[in-house]
């Protein structure tokens, strides 16, 4: 029995032959490039191809009907050259808005899996009104060698993050990089980061997305406002173009990659932060260039008129947990985990990816469970936004199927509050610092599922939270209208800059409040780009269009700035020489080796006794040493006293065993050097019975 030789055949002049189902996307084959396309309703498929760079087509090849199979459509096209190749699809099939169909061949449609886009090379370029679509897929001009994995692993208990923003790390002028405002600027600052004691850096979006999309002007200055943040993914596999200073030679993969390498090299995992609820094209008013175009009614999620649903408050919403889309989903991840050697990823929005086609929550979301099993993923940290812009929120209900971690807003809430003196929330406090096991002990979760945080990219800057009573978003042309009103900041008797000497102590010494108290907690801090350092966003709490000096990183900072840099850096060294502070496991609250003292215990103004009333404004922890030398760890004891009441307050201090003294490790009170010395350079207390504290500042002591 002979097999005959599957006969190629000639499409508009091209050499063509059946191709591969899958992987999905363009690919490298040793005789040409295998294109993929999925859809669920469409009827016909064109591929279009262009030289690189020219507004008309060089070729559109209509994939032959036999060349689908299911939903598939896949062609080998022979003897093309893939570094001078773009690409686009032109979809066919029925146009029904009301039964959410949106086929139009007459558009050029990305490819969802494109590893390069052309279109934004150059950052926030005018794009001039022509036929050539703004954006455009590219296949790499080779399939490239994956390289072993060098990555940290840095264990969940041990992290520390930074989450930052890629441009706006060192656009500014004062950064001293070759290359402002791009991945290899950032990779050269690995060095800073890695001084300042950050183990993980949390990328805000560097997907491929459209900056000048709902560009409009500041009503104040007159500059352009841009889509700065990058919230609006439009393609999910390609890195971002302008973020690479060689962006128009194609280099923006190789640029990427060298970043992660040397934050790796630095001993900084690389955590993305992805966008997968929602993409760019909007409502069904909104843009058709990819998702739409291809299979609308299957990427998104509708209503019963074919409208799109809006869970994520960008007017759509993916239709996550639709097969398809899931194993999408998967796709990419693991493109970035295997090509790039990510660390993790942070989803935003998190919520949207446990809905139904319908949009109902699911009890046992398969694209969670999936993820939390995938054998790719597996060394990935998995970081859940738990609540979206429909309601569902999950902070200690996200399901977790022992993977998954969450930022914990109910930490910000709650430490925000406390920090600026509210009465009735030391209960609370109390449960934030152990980690919250009030939201994931019973579901055997363990500290390190809560990534406590006091502020992020949403909202005010640390610097701001203490400056400023109510958001001052005047400048992003929507009337103020825009960003939480909700703050719980305090601007501490000035709204905004002032010379005033009191304000300005008191607003130092709570920034050092807040770094003491997040770096002193249990679970995974996070801190935001710039805070360290006392960057100012002048009062905007929802900067996301600024391409501004004023939300970069300033590398020159002021007097309070050098000093909470050094502050900071200090509290990340004290938190990694006590691993008392970065427990795998909740604590006790008991006694469990015969030490004489519980492995944490509450004490109040008096030892022993806290104050757990309504009024209460103060409270102090004590660690144990003993339990963790039984161990194996840490000896020493550590004693945090917190005084949020406007008075200054003496702490009784609890007895240590025979041949121990409290040192003094840090006092937010203290004027720099003071207020804070290198871990091992504790001096003894003079007094060891009790200890003088100031109103509004919190002292660590270490009992050696």
């Amino acid at each position: 029995m002979t097999v005959s030789k599957v006969s190629e055949r000639t499409v508009a002049g091209y050499r063509v032959s059946c191709g591969h189902m899958v992987p999905f996307g363009a690919s490298h084959m040793r005789t040409g490039v295998n294109f993929s396309v999925f859809s669920a309703h469409g009827t016909g498929c064109t591929l279009v191809l262009f030289k690189h760079g020219q507004a008309k087509p060089a070729a559109e090849i209509r994939f032959p009907a036999d060349f689908r199979l299911g939903h598939v459509w896949a062609m080998i096209v022979h003897d093309l050259e893939p570094g001078n190749l773009e690409y686009g699809f032109r979809m066919e099939g029925p146009w029904n808005p009301s039964e959410g169909h949106y086929f139009d061949s007459s558009k050029i449609l990305l490819d969802p899996y494109a590893r390069e886009i052309v279109g934004r090379e150059e950052w926030m370029q005018a794009v001039p009104s022509s036929t050539k679509p703004v954006f455009r897929s590219r296949l790499p001009a080779s399939a490239g060698q994956i390289e072993p994995n060098q990555a940290p692993r840095v264990p969940d208990s041990e992290l520390i993050i930074y989450e930052m923003h890629v441009r706006g790390f060192t656009r500014h002028p004062n950064a001293g990089v070759k290359n402002p405002g791009t991945f290899a600027g950032l990779a050269e600052k690995a060095a800073h980061l890695a001084e300042l004691g950050v183990n993980c850096v949390e990328l805000m979006p560097v997907f491929e997305f459209d900056e000048m999309e709902n560009s409009r002007t500041n009503p104040t200055t007159g500059e352009i406002l841009c889509n700065y943040w990058g919230y609006s993914t439009v393609g999910f596999c390609a890195p971002k173009a302008s973020f690479a200073a060689g962006a128009k030679e194609s280099r923006q993969i190789e640029e990427m990659k060298d970043m992660v390498r040397s934050l790796h090299g630095a001993g900084i995992e690389v955590m993305l932060d992805v966008v997968f609820n929602h993409t760019a094209e909007g409502n069904e008013t909104g843009p058709v260039f990819s998702f739409r175009g291809l299979d609308n009614k299957t990427w998104y999620i509708l209503d019963e008129k074919g409208r799109n649903t809006n869970y994520s408050g960008c007017g759509n919403t993916v239709n996550c947990n639709y097969p398809a889309v899931r194993e999408f989903i998967y796709n990419c991840l693991r493109h970035w985990a295997a090509e790039y050697h990510i660390d993790g990823f942070r989803f935003d929005l998190a919520s949207i990816l446990g809905r139904d086609s319908k949009g109902e929550p699911l009890a046992n979301p398969p694209l969670l469970e999936s993820l939390a099993h995938d054998p790719v993923l597996a060394d990935c940290k998995l970081v859940a936004e738990a609540w979206d812009a429909g309601g569902l929120y999950q902070v200690g209900n996200f399901p977790s199927y022992g993977r998954w971690m969450e930022w914990n807003g109910k930490y910000r809430d709650c430490a925000r509050r406390f920090l600026k003196g509210d009465p009735g929330m030391v209960g609370e406090m109390v449960q934030r610092i152990l980690g919250s096991p009030d939201l994931y002990r019973a579901a055997d979760r363990k500290p390190t599922a809560s990534v406590n945080f006091i502020t992020c990219h949403d909202g005010f800057t640390l610097r701001d939270l203490f400056s400023y009573n109510g958001k001052h978003n005047l400048e992003n042309g929507e009337t103020n209208q825009d960003g939480t009103n909700d703050n719980m900041s305090w601007n501490c008797g000035a709204e905004g800059a002032t010379n005033d000497p009191d304000i300005l102590a008191l607003r130092s010494r709570l920034s050092k409040n807040a770094m003491s108290l997040l770096l002193t907690s249990q679970g995974v801090p996070m801190i935001y780009m710039g805070d360290e350092c006392g960057r100012t966003q002048r009062g905007n709490n929802n900067a996301y269009c600024h391409d501004s000096d004023w939300n970069w990183m300033d590398w020159e900072p002021d007097a309070h700035g050098r000093e909470l840099f050094r502050f900071t850096k200090n509290m990340i060294a004290f938190r990694k020489a006590h691993p008392a502070l970065r427990r795998p496991e909740f604590f006790e609250e008991r006694d469990q080796i015969g030490s004489g003292y519980p492995d944490i215990s509450w004490h109040g103004v008096l030892p022993w006794h806290p104050d757990w009333s309504a009024s209460s404004r103060t409270l102090a922890f004590m660690i144990c040493g003993r339990h963790h030398e039984a161990m194996g760890g840490d000896p020493h004891f550590i004693y945090v006293l917190l005084n949020m009441y406007y008075e200054p307050l003496s702490f009784g201090l609890p007895v240590l065993p025979k041949k121990l003294l409290w040192h003094r490790f840090a006092d937010t009170s203290l004027s720099a050097p003071d207020d804070i010395c290198e871990p091992g350079q504790e001096k003894p207390l003079e007094v060891q019975k009790s200890y003088a504290i100031r109103e509004r500042s919190i002292a660590i002591l270490l009992g050696k």
